[in-house]
């Protein structure tokens, strides 16, 4: 389905814990299995889990705890993974992401034991990418990475709806759904001109685009809603943005887009169809690419 609309790879979250690995069950079964035949690579999300897709961010269920030796073995556990010939390659050097580097405590050193590591196996140098999920002001370049992966949404470029005193009376009188009190919400147009009105940065930057968000399946109170999202919205969005990214001049390995998400329902933030829009979102996928496809070849010509 993903390569029928226009999508080339997946980049699937990998968990590792010092060691200890959860959800790493799809991931065993892609590479031990070489099924599907399709490109991926890796994102490693390097956060503590705890109790905040509930609220309860305090409480800690899975620590991570950085270190040099740390490093190494997890480099180990990489390396085979890596050396797949569906892994997605930058310039011919598996792509590995990281989702907070800003939470280790030296991603240059970091940077140095995985570089040397995969030089030694025969895999050659990696290309790191730091997710800008947090933070969005750190060259990658400074932290020995080489290039930024977009987070989208990326909420300082957001603007939430405020809902005023009248409209908490009407809540209160049951005019007015309790809802818009309970959450923080926002419309995606909004999303879409905060995210495209970005300054240019100084270091490799990939794109990326979301088909909307919505976390209110995981909070009963102060849920994050974006409003308005609709297939056409999506799609003009990831057209401008593959339009943009097509007339660069780099090499055609470099020219990637990420869209978040293919299917993560606790955000609603998917492309595969559901009840409401079925292949909508998909069909809009396909559409942009096509259309970014052929506006860059009237350019080039």
């Amino acid at each position: 389905m993903a390569a029928d609309y226009g999508v080339t790879g997946f980049c699937y979250y990998h968990y590792w814990f010092n060691g200890k690995r959860v959800l790493n069950l799809p991931m065993d079964e892609v590479v031990a299995s070489g099924s599907p035949d399709f490109p991926f690579c890796l994102c490693w999300a390097n956060e503590n889990w705890t109790r905040a897709w509930d609220g309860r961010s305090g409480q800690i269920l899975l620590e991570q705890r950085y270190s040099e030796e740390d490093d190494r073995a997890h480099i180990e556990h990489l390396l085979p993974i890596f050396a797949d010939r569906r892994y997605i390659r930058v310039g011919n050097r598996p792509l590995f992401l990281v989702y907070r580097t800003e939470l280790l405590p030296n991603p240059a050193c970091t940077a140095d034991i995985w570089r040397a590591a995969a030089v030694k196996a025969g895999i050659g140098d990696i290309f790191l990418a730091r997710v800008e999920s947090f933070r969005s002001d750190i060259d990658p370049a400074s932290i020995g990475f080489d290039a930024a992966v977009e987070f989208a949404p990326d909420w300082q470029q957001v603007s939430h709806l405020q809902f005023g005193r009248l409209k908490r009376l009407l809540s209160m009188a049951a005019l007015f759904p309790k809802g818009f009190l309970e959450h923080n919400f926002a419309e995606y147009d909004n999303l879409v001109r905060g995210m495209r009105s970005k300054s240019e940065v100084g270091y490799r930057r990939y794109r990326c685009v979301t088909p909307g968000f919505d976390n209110s399946a995981r909070r009963k109170k102060d849920a994050t809603i974006i409003l308005n999202s609709t297939p056409q919205a999506y799609g003009r969005w990831l057209q401008d943005t593959l339009i943009a990214e097509r007339l660069a001049t780099r090499p055609d390995d470099e020219k990637l887009v990420f869209v978040n998400a293919w299917n993560e329902w606790a955000e609603g933030n998917h492309l595969e169809p559901d009840q409401r829009w079925g292949l909508a979102y998909l069909e809009a996928n396909r559409d942009a690419i096509r259309a970014s496809v052929n506006s860059t070849e009237l350019e080039c010509t």
